[in-house]
């Protein structure tokens, strides 16, 4: 017969046991939760564009309910039905439609299961645009916006021993600004600067994080006999991209992603830029574990600058095409097709690696409606046999090429599997035209 010290010692263990239990399954439900939303934040965009009057058809087949929120009356139609309510009910588990007579801004308030408030997206309807498809290869020039630091550096001194003035003072991605309250240009002023210093604190001003601040250095007399802060810096950069679009006005989006810097991997401020022709003159092909690359001849005059760069961000560059360039293309517009309008298998990518430009053939092999990362938001496969004779699939230097599916242009090539050059990501068109609204 059990004592009642040992009854106890079984139900404690009981009791733990049973904690531990609930404690894994807790653990295994929140991990559920967690894999299950990302999951659906990839089905699910956290912004929707639509086009006036033009019908979008949608079918995310997901255990969601949904309210969309207008104040205009009679504007939406779900399912070809007007809708006399400001809010608007959807079932998210099977397809429907929805066409807005008037261009604006709703909101849907999105329910897991109905019952659980999950997320609220953001619907804008705009007006039909239309886009020149490029393809065309361009030279790219920027100047940033102060002289960038790349990080810092010993410096060997007359007295034999090295010195880091700059270590844990400039960091790599700041911007230099101002000398002792006077502007820097280039980085040429910014090492007579130092020179004139006679070795005593100088001021710098710097743009880090969006913000100015000031910090102090003292240069350091190097065995050569100059003045140096011990650090790398850099004031432009150049290479060859591609022409993603040109809208009706002139305005183009190339590239698809940033100008970051080669050694940082920062996205550059810039000051200025300026788009110049190319020529490509060798062809380098992409093989496992390293990239290929169109290598060109940037054609670096006045009479070759094309247009003018103005944004460098995350969804690629922007800015102002001359006219006489804009007649060069000669190719015909085509409407932009939205998320909604993506769907996996054949498309077409265009680019110019054969003289001209030509569409070749591709495969969408994934659609992320919510990357973290904005320039990945397709995973596409070269399958044009020309294409993958040429080059062996994406190479550096295609970043920009415009994606055409139906007809329409959906997106831009933006970077190459490093392990596979057939395969690489893109982005949305939309993305881009984000960026300029």
């Amino acid at each position: 017969m059990m004592s009642k010290h040992n009854i106890n010692h079984v139900n404690n263990r009981k009791k733990v046991y049973r904690s531990i239990l609930i404690c894994m399954l807790f653990l295994n439900i929140v991990g559920i939760i967690y894999f299950q939303k990302k999951n659906l934040d990839s089905q699910l965009p956290n912004n929707i564009k639509m086009i006036v009057d033009k019908k979008e058809e949608f079918d995310f087949d997901l255990p969601m309910s949904a309210k969309i929120s207008t104040q205009e009356v009679g504007v939406l139609s779900v399912n070809n039905k007007k809708i006399p309510d400001n809010q608007i009910d959807i079932s998210f588990s099977k397809p429907f439609s929805i066409v807005s007579s008037e261009v604006g801004q709703y909101t849907i308030d999105v329910k897991l299961f109905g019952l659980i408030d999950y997320k609220q997206i953001n619907v804008d309807v705009i007006e039909s645009v239309e886009l020149i498809p490029s393809g065309i290869p361009i030279g790219i020039y920027v100047e940033t916006d102060g002289i960038m630091v790349l990080g810092t550096s010993p410096i060997p001194s007359t007295d034999g021993l090295n010195y880091e003035p700059a270590v844990n003072i400039l960091k790599s991605g700041d911007y230099i600004t101002e000398i002792n309250g006077n502007a820097i240009n280039d980085k040429e002023e910014l090492i007579e600067e130092v020179q004139k210093s006679d070795g005593k604190d100088m001021t710098f001003t710097l743009t880090r994080n969006k913000k100015e601040i000031d910090v102090k250095i003292k240069p350091i007399m190097s065995n050569d006999g100059k003045y140096k802060i011990g650090a790398w810096i850099r004031d432009d950069t150049q290479g060859i991209g591609t022409l993603t679009y040109i809208d009706s006005t002139g305005k183009f989006g190339a590239l698809g992603h940033g100008i970051t810097d080669i050694d940082t991997n920062l996205l550059m401020n810039i000051k200025e830029g300026s788009v110049h022709t190319a020529k490509i003159m060798q062809i380098v092909k992409g093989k496992s574990g390293a990239p290929g690359e169109l290598v060109g001849l940037i054609n670096q005059t006045e009479e070759e600058k094309v247009g003018d760069i103005k944004i460098n961000s995350k969804q690629g560059i922007f800015g102002n095409l001359e006219g006489q360039f804009r007649e060069l293309t000669n190719l015909e517009p085509m409407k932009i097709g939205l998320k909604q309008d993506v769907k996996l298998g054949k498309a077409y990518v265009r680019c110019m690696v054969e003289n001209e430009v030509k569409d070749y053939e591709i495969q969408i092999e994934k659609i992320e409606l919510n990357s973290s990362n904005v320039s990945k938001g397709l995973v596409i496969r070269i399958t044009d046999e020309r294409l993958i004779n040429i080059t062996n699939g994406i190479v550096q230097g295609m970043s920009g090429s415009p994606i055409i599916q139906d007809n329409k242009i959906i997106g831009a090539v933006t970077h190459v599997f490093i392990q596979d050059s057939t395969k690489g990501y893109g982005t949305f068109i939309e993305n881009m035209l984000k960026t300029v609204e």
